[in-house]
């Protein structure tokens, strides 16, 4: 995301573009933006009043909201969703923090499809939740919007498999690219 920010003037510019540009309708006070974009209080307020002053948010009574109306808002939608902030490796990484992941499998928001159950799939064995809520958090702030996921233990995992669990066939039916596969499991590629 290093050249995508130094484009836009700064990282916690692009993070507040994209928590505004990827969850349109929602009103977010600067404390909420700052919390969510894990950015500074005072960074975020002066970006929240850049990006008001050039017209891309409004400014409410209770916070600040998307402007449906900017005329750059599809071009600067459309850069900010191709222009992924982190590579699937750095994904990996971060991941791997909260325990021994075995397999990772990323849907949704990354491969531009809304539609999906989850956007990320996670397995692994003594995977620490409070670590893992961390991780995703920090994800989320770099994207810039809440990720809908999914993690099991290996075990438990290959159970559902075994079973044909709805929630994991649902997921491996749809769209999705596997980043990290230590289980050897032979899935259907569909991205």
């Amino acid at each position: 995301m290093k050249s995508v920010s130094l484009i836009f003037g700064g990282e916690a510019k692009v993070k507040i573009m994209r928590l505004f540009i990827f969850n349109p309708g929602l009103t977010l006070s600067a404390s909420e933006v700052s919390h969510r974009a894990k950015e500074r209080s005072e960074t975020a307020r002066r970006e929240l009043n850049n990006l008001s002053k050039a017209g891309l948010i409004k400014r409410r009574a209770r916070g600040y909201v998307l402007n449906p109306t900017y005329i750059y808002l599809p071009a600067i939608g459309n850069f900010l969703v191709d222009a992924t902030p982190m590579s699937e490796k750095e994904i990996v990484k971060k991941l791997s923090r909260a325990g021994n992941i075995k397999l990772v499998l990323i849907s949704g928001v990354f491969l531009h499809d809304p539609d999906s159950r989850v956007d990320m799939l996670v397995v692994g064995d003594d995977i620490s939740q409070a670590r893992l809520n961390h991780v995703i958090g920090s994800i989320e702030a770099e994207l810039g919007k809440e990720l809908r996921y999914a993690a099991f233990e290996t075990a438990d995992f290959q159970y559902r498999m075994g079973v044909y669990d709805k929630l994991i066939r649902d997921i491996l039916d749809a769209r999705h690219r596997l980043i990290l596969n230590k289980l050897g499991l032979e899935i259907a590629k569909k991205a």
